[in-house]
């Protein structure tokens, strides 16, 4: 296992969407163990796989609330609710905004085996679930914040 450069914001190949993985490769196998890897030396909740610069439906997350999660060609099939909060992005170190995200998705995805799944996220992993899979059509946090960017150690009024 490797940890892998986390692409920055201004970096073209966040702003692309990425294909679609049609089989498991143990080259594959390598990325995720490597992007669990960086996330978690990074303190993230999630990764997707353009941000460490491959352009492949794929994320990884964990919230310390269940087990580790890998999408692989993950899609949102219902989503209710609303939560307005803080999040930020391994892309954006530092920086934070508000951001209306649904309480509650449904997301089908394959597993690390190519299996079909489906995770029910609430709260925090509802809230990870749209942001990484945001990634993977080229749109960062930003894009649909309710209010600028801050540094995230600045106070909210």
């Amino acid at each position: 296992m490797a940890i892998r450069n986390i692409r920055k914001m201004g970096d073209d190949v966040l702003r692309k969407s990425s294909k679609e993985v049609k089989e498991m490769t143990p080259r594959l196998q390598t990325l995720i163990d490597d992007m669990f890897e960086t996330m978690y030396q990074a303190y993230g909740v999630g990764l997707a796989a353009p941000q460490v610069g491959i352009l492949k439906r794929l994320v990884v997350i964990d919230t310390y609330e269940g087990q580790p999660l890998v999408l692989i060609n993950p899609k949102i099939v219902e989503k209710d609710g609303e939560q307005i909060g803080d999040e930020g992005c391994l892309s954006l170190p530092g920086k934070v905004a508000v951001v209306k995200r649904p309480n509650h998705v449904i997301c089908e995805a394959l597993d690390r085996d190519m299996n079909p799944v489906t995770v029910e996220g609430e709260g925090l992993l509802a809230r990870a679930i749209c942001h990484e899979l945001d990634h993977l059509d080229g749109v960062l946090y930003p894009d649909v914040a309710e209010e600028p960017v801050r540094d995230a150690d600045e106070e909210e009024e």
